[in-house]
């Protein structure tokens, strides 16, 4: 199984030793947070916009893969604190709704950039014939 790195020009690469994303066959692999391209964070104390960037620099990785969000299967999400549960559900479902959802659960954690409020750890099956 050959694994290789997606890379989106539309997505801050990391200064940290980690790629944007990785494909592993048709796995698709990521985790996505709210920073722009000059590395700051979007939307500071809103989980809203938060959600919507990191989930907008989700979609920018599925499609420099060749998927789009109904490529997803599951969804790991980490929130700095729970009461951003709702919020961050809101912005969730303009991105992900209808009948077929991923699996996902939600857990708390801390964040290497104290602003941050949520991280999405996502896993997709991509076909690329």
């Amino acid at each position: 199984m050959a694994i290789r790195t997606i890379y989106s020009p539309k997505v801050l690469v990391s200064p940290n030793p980690h790629s944007q994303a990785t494909m592993a066959g048709n796995h698709f692999y990521t985790a996505t947070v709210a920073l722009d391209l000059e590395g700051k964070v979007v939307g500071v104390g809103d989980i809203r916009a938060q959600t919507r960037q990191a989930l907008t620099n989700l979609t920018h990785l599925l499609e420099a893969a060749g998927g789009t969000l109904k490529d997803v299967a599951r969804v790991m999400i980490y929130l700095s604190d729970m009461r951003y549960f709702q919020g961050m559900n809101e912005a969730y479902r303009e991105f992900f709704h209808g009948d077929v959802l991923p699996s996902r659960a939600t857990v708390t954690g801390t964040f290497g950039i104290p602003e941050l409020l949520v991280e999405f750890d996502v896993i997709a099956h991509i076909e690329n014939d």
